[in-house]
């Protein structure tokens, strides 16, 4: 993994704190600062910054298409997942017939959009409640049927870091609801574990967490056998492939699955951001990463319960996230004193999340351990 000397060359921002709060921000590695003050020069351009723009998308798209494990064209962007889901929503078209399945351990950007339908459209919206902080697929196993038009989960919760087994979960559904359409949001796992959702009809990501981008993207995933199904019918024109032809104004082909999330002009410092970030990564090797940061992650759910503190999900050796939460009655206080020793985790909705990167080292964990000690006893 990262050695003390590489750690410190390309994290400088990281010195004298104890940085666990990916799964909300990432930390860039320079390269990424590197790469956005690239695309300010191309932009400083003018229009012929964009002999660099357009090209830079594709390098993106390809590095992108490798981490996700599907080919270059099933892989596009847009400026955030909300928008990515909003535009699912757009290419499914569902109606009050339908149902579509969420957890209550998805974040709002992919449960709310069939929530918020005109009621005339609205389909019917089942929750797929946790037990314990974990999805019992006995529990899902009873809400699929045959009007399940969506199945929506998080492969890993933005909540509590529960990681769902997804080989399992695509069995059920394909046998019970052949029809359904599965989202998985990779937010949360994108860049931080070795990803098995390849046979999801789309996968959704921001790019500023555990990618180690910054804000303004959004990624999708489309294999091409859902490429037809999921072919959005929103405006736009960069996901029109007649856009400047002679009939633009008579009818308008959209492109297929993933390229037609890509509506309007591409988010480039973004991309620019993503390319740099995700090549980081690869260069450093995921393998590496989950290997350096899952024992970290086993420590701290060791620590925790030492303390006589339940994480909100429990240890999952065989398939690790780089999430641990905890719920405590003086939250606030704990925070407060983890932030007067430099050490940053989520604060947030009675909760304090913990994240763990290739860029944690053992000493963050025991600091964070320590002062917990000391703030809980123990």
């Amino acid at each position: 993994m990262l050695t003390d000397t590489s750690r410190a060359a390309d994290f400088p921002s990281l010195k004298g704190i104890h940085y666990l709060n990916t799964a909300a921000e990432s930390i860039p590695p320079l390269c990424v600062n590197e790469a956005v003050a690239e695309y300010m020069q191309h932009k400083s351009l003018g229009m012929r910054g964009r002999d660099f723009h357009f090209p830079r998308v594709e390098d993106c798209r390809e590095i992108t298409a490798r981490h996700l494990g599907l080919s270059t064209d099933e892989v596009s962007f847009c400026s955030c997942s909300s928008e990515a889901y909003n535009l699912l929503a757009n290419a499914l078209q569902l109606t009050p017939k339908d149902e579509v399945i969420v957890t209550d351990l998805d974040f709002p950007a992919g449960a709310t959009p069939w929530l918020t339908a005109p009621e005339a459209s609205r389909p019917v919206t089942r929750l797929w409640k946790n037990r314990e902080g974990a999805l019992d697929l006995t529990d899902l196993a009873a809400l699929l049927n045959d009007r399940t038009a969506l199945v929506q989960v998080s492969l890993v919760s933005f909540y509590n870091g529960h990681r769902i087994p997804f080989a399992p979960l695509r069995d059920m559904i394909r046998k019970l609801a052949p029809q359904a359409v599965i989202a998985v949001d990779v937010t949360q796992a994108l860049g931080r574990v070795a990803l098995d959702c390849q046979d999801a009809d789309i996968m959704i990501s921001s790019t500023h967490k555990w990618t180690l981008g910054i804000h303004g993207g959004g990624v999708i995933g489309i294999p091409k056998k859902s490429a037809a199904r999921l072919t959005t019918s929103a405006g736009g024109w960069y996901h029109i492939a007649n856009a400047f032809d002679a009939d633009r104004f008579e009818s308008a082909r959209i492109k297929p699955g993933a390229l037609s999330f890509s509506v309007g002009m591409p988010s480039f410092a973004a991309l620019y951001a993503l390319n740099a970030s995700l090549r980081y990564l690869d260069a450093v090797g995921m393998d590496k990463i989950i290997a350096h940061a899952d024992p970290l992650v086993a420590r701290v759910h060791a620590g925790l319960k030492e303390l006589g503190l339940t994480a909100l999900s429990a240890a999952q050796p065989e398939c690790s996230s780089g999430i641990v939460a905890f719920k405590h009655e003086n939250t606030a206080a704990i925070n407060d004193a983890l932030l007067a020793q430099n050490i940053h985790v989520m604060h947030q909705v009675g909760r304090i999340r913990i994240a763990v990167h290739g860029y944690t080292t053992a000493e963050d964990i025991e600091k964070l351990l320590a002062t917990l000690r000391t703030v809980i006893g123990g």
